[in-house]
Parts: structure tokens; sequence; C-alpha cells
């Protein structure tokens, strides 16, 4: 996609990037980072080498043009259509103003969309906040001023959800929110599998991953197009949202190319990561921009190869929740202790699921299990949220496929409370195939980057401040911590700890650039694939250093 002024080469504009990328500035104001010798902004070569094929780049994936709407930078403002005291609501902090809050968001919902006011004040609620129709926003008058203050967990509200792959475990310990935007929908055959005690999938494509239907295969294309040739594209027109399917082979090599190829992944066993092998086929959602004949433009690249080995297909989905938000509000849950890990009854923050183009601005979540979820979402962003309170075992997660996110302005605060014993804390979390995704200028006073194994691959983590003192989970069974083209760009760890910051040694085809001096101490881990991982660090030992200083901020002023 083409932004304006597109007179300009690349060369023009990527002057002007570098330029302001190369100007003096000064440093966030967080907790320092252990000290570096001063050293002027540098450009690394590998962000010259980029710029060069931006598209293809074998360590640095394209994260452009992810987020909301291409990673707009304003959010929509619908017309406010309702007030939650009009149906009853009051902030007294004990009147259970649930039921009134949902009927003012499906009203919303049935008048075509619009935004759903909230006062200032505390409104207690004693069910889950669903928006489960497209163009609903729920707005409050600011994180510092609206709260909802959240009584009961999912387990109370909807019951035991168990583990689909078995094992005493609770699902509520990474899925599901007190806030909840899903289509309306998906959200109930959820509820009503977890009712019956039937673990479902979470996706796109249904329960038992059946809801699809084959729109059209497509032919043979490289990662990075951003056309794609299609047998039949009679079902197809501009805007639609589409399903790009690759199903893996019995040689496992969509896997091998989602790790970047070559005898490491060749020779790495798949077959036993029964885990992993159950998020296959890959599905990648993706709205379609324009028709002609059988060529068919999409509104972000390719994001894999297209071989004909993986019955490459457009299909159909579940419908999509689509330009939904949740704004300018704090959620407060009960506060209760933090549970055992994977123990987790469900006092959760915001989830967004099977939604696209969605967002969530000025929130902040207090005293919850776990934060903030991505589960089966694309193209959403998250901005100015924050977690805060007695702790939580995952601030925020992605997961079950979730590709082309965006996650900025975002803040972990330190726990107000020490960790119960038999606690955990993993902190920014991708896993489940989930790539592209994009975590920009946080602060996180706690935590950890969380590669929770199950292949997750061409993530961003750029232009954050990490007290490193969390750990990763995830179960050998669902195979490697990283696939390829991972980067961290311009960490600054303040306790000094390598664990998942520099990762030349452990993600294949990844960078690390720009990360102040780190050793290994705590948990460590050994790579998955053996032999040259051909992964880069560049800047090691500079604090703040690199320019350009954020790369996602960086690759967005890049022409397509």
């Amino acid at each position: 996609m083409g932004m304006s002024g597109t007179h300009l080469t690349r060369r023009t504009l990527l002057a002007g990037a570098t330029a302001v990328a190369l100007g003096a500035t000064t440093a966030r104001a967080a907790a320092a980072p252990p000290a570096e010798a001063p050293r002027a902004g540098e450009v690394p070569e590998i962000w010259r080498e980029f710029t060069r094929a931006p598209f293809t780049h074998p360590q640095i994936p394209y994260v452009g043009r992810v987020g909301r709407h291409g990673g707009a930078p304003r959010f929509p403002r619908p017309r406010v259509v309702a007030d939650v005291t009009d149906y009853g609501a009051v902030p007294d902090g004990t009147t259970d103003c649930a039921p009134a809050i949902n009927r003012a968001i499906a009203d919303a919902g049935r008048a075509g969309g619009g935004t759903v006011t909230i006062p200032p004040g505390t409104f207690r609620v004693d069910d889950v906040i669903r928006i489960g129709d497209p163009g609903v926003v729920l707005r409050g008058a600011g994180s510092g001023r609206t709260t909802l203050y959240a009584t009961k967990s999912l387990t109370e509200l909807i019951g035991v959800y168990g583990s689909r792959y078995g094992g005493d475990k609770s699902a509520w310990s990474w899925a599901g929110g007190l806030i909840w935007l899903a289509p309306r929908a998906r959200w109930d055959s959820l509820v009503a599998a977890i009712r019956s005690r039937a673990w479902p999938f979470e996706g796109w494509t249904g329960n038992r991953r059946d809801e699809w239907t084959a729109l059209t295969s497509v032919e043979p294309a490289r990662q990075g197009s951003w056309t794609v040739t299609v047998a039949d594209a009679s079902a197809l027109h501009p805007g639609r949202l589409v399903l790009l399917r690759l199903a893996d082979d019995p040689g496992h090599t969509l896997l091998q190319h989602m790790a970047g190829g070559g005898p490491g992944p060749a020779s790495y066993s798949w077959d036993d990561k029964t885990k992993l092998l159950s998020y296959v086929p890959y599905e990648w959602p993706v709205r379609i921009t324009r028709v002609r004949g059988r060529e068919v433009t999409l509104e972000r690249p390719l994001p894999l190869d297209v071989r004909p080995e993986w019955d490459a297909r457009l299909t159909t989905h579940v419908p999509e929740l689509t330009d939904s938000g949740v704004e300018g509000l704090t959620l407060r849950a009960a506060e209760t202790p933090q549970s055992p890990h994977l123990l987790d009854k469900g006092y959760n923050g915001v989830v967004l699921q099977c939604a696209y183009d969605c967002w969530v601005d000025d929130v902040t979540v207090t005293d919850v299990d776990n934060g903030f979820g991505l589960v089966a979402a694309s193209a959403c962003t998250l901005r100015r949220t924050r977690v805060a309170g007695r702790g939580s075992h995952h601030p925020y997660f992605c997961r079950e496929g979730s590709h082309d996110n965006l996650i900025e302005d975002f803040t972990i605060e330190q726990r107000t409370v020490p960790a119960p014993p038999n606690t955990q804390l993993h902190g920014i979390n991708v896993e489940g195939l989930s790539s592209y995704n994009v975590w920009s200028r946080g602060e996180m006073l706690m935590g950890t980057f969380d590669s929770h194994r199950g292949l997750p691959f061409a993530n961003v983590r750029t232009d954050i401040t990490v007290n490193n003192n969390g750990r990763h989970g995830g179960d050998a069974n669902a195979g490697p911590l990283f696939g390829a083209r991972f980067t961290h760009w311009n960490v600054r760890v303040t306790n000094g700890r390598a664990g998942l910051m520099r990762i030349d040694g452990l993600a294949p085809y990844s960078a690390t650039v720009g990360l102040n001096t780190v050793s290994e101490f705590d948990q460590t881990d050994v790579p998955d694939f053996t032999g040259d991982l051909h992964s880069r660090l560049e800047l090691y030992g500079t604090t703040d250093a690199v320019r350009p200083r954020n790369l996602y901020e960086a690759q967005r002023e890049l022409p397509r």
C-alpha cells in the first residue's frame, strides 16, 4: 500500500528518515540500563541491507503495515449512540452495571455501530462485558477517570475451562477476558463448547477447524509478494477478508520454511511435536484490495512462500469482528491472590478474538490473572495500555495464529505484592505460529520476551526497556521457541540478563541489533536447531545508539 506523496522516490524518503533517525535525541525517562561507553547514533549495515530489499530480507521481517488499517495513527470516532447511565448503570461501585452496559452495547450493534459512553466513576460489573458486533466502540472518560470493577472470574461466570491437550490445566490461563471482543456467533459457540466440556479450537475456522469453504486455489508465489494469481477470482472482490490457508506436507517442509529452511530445520524432529502439528494449517487473514482477472492484490505482502505442496487456498472463515474498540477506562478485578501456575480462575483483562482491524486505546487492567490477549486476532492495534496491580501470569499474550498486530506505548508495572509460591510471570507472550506482530515503545518493569514455543516467527520487539526477570513457558511438544525473522531492535535490559533478549544464538535467520551488554543467568536456553543459525548480532554493547531507533516506525517511512 503506498503512502501519501508517492511521487517521492524511495531514496528521498529513506534519506529523510535516516536524517531524522540520526538527529540528536534524549533517552527515554525509564530505569537506566547498565552503563555503556557513550556512542553517537549509528546505522547498522543490516538496516542498509533491509532498505534495499524490505519485503524479502532474510533476517528482518517487513512490518511496516501491521496494526489496524495498516497502522493508522488515529482511531475512528463514531457517533455516540448510547450512554450506559441511560440504561441504568450507576457509578457507585456497588450496583451491578454489567446488564446495563451490555444492553447499551447490544443496542449499538443493532443500530449498525456507534459509540457507547461510560462517564467518570466506578461501575461494578458482575458479568463479562461483550462486544460482538462490528463498528461498536466502548469509550470511558479516560483510564484515570472511568473504572469497571469486575467482581467475578470467568470460571464463575462461564465454567471450568480445560485444555484441549489434556491434563488439569485451566485454559483461562491463556484465554478469555472480562472485556471480550469477539464476533457474537463465535463467542456463543465457544461458551457452549466450554460449558459442554468439549474443549474447542479458538480460531477463524470454528471449534473443530471445519467451518471454512475453499474459494480458490493459489498459484505459487514468493514471500513478500503483494499480488497472487488464483485459479478462479469470481468470489473475490476488493474489501473482502479471506484466509490464506497453507497445509503442511508429510516432510514438514512448511514448518521448515517458517524456521528459515536449511540443514537445521530439515534435521529437526517434527513428528513428535504433536501440539505444534495441531496448529497447522497456517491461517492468515488478509483483506483484498484489488482484483484484475486472476490477479489479486492483498493489503499486506505474503508472509511465506506459496508452494504447490502446501495446497494453498483462499478460503472463507467464521464472521469476523471489525472496526470495534475499547477506549479510556480501567478494568480492576477483585483483589485475589495470583493462582498457582496454569490454574488461573480467569480474572482476565481485555481479549480480542477473531477480530480484525479492531483496537484498544488508553486502557489499564489491574489485579488481573492475564492482561491483554490476542487470540486468533489480526491487524489490531493496542495503544497506551498498562498492566498494574498484584502481578499477572501473562501480562500480554498473543496466540492461536494471531498475525500483523501492533502493541505500542505499553507498560507492565512492578507488582504491588510479592509473587506467591508456584506462580509464573511471563511478560509479552507470542506462540502458536503467530507471526508479524510488533511490540514497540514499551516499558517493562518486570517480565520477559516470552517466546512460548509453538514456532512463532517474523515478530519484532523494538524500542523497549525491560527488567528481564520473567521466564518463558511452552510445552516441549509445542516445538521450537523461535522461527525465522525474529528481530530485537534497540532493547535496553536494566538487569543485564541475556535470556530471550540476545537471540543470535537461539533464533534462526533472526537479528539482535542495538542491545546493551548482557550475560546468561537464571533460565538459560539452547538452540532448537543444529548448525549455523544464520542470525545477526549488530551494535551489541550499546544503549539507545542504533539508528533508526524504532524499527517499526522506520519501516513505516519506507515506500512500498
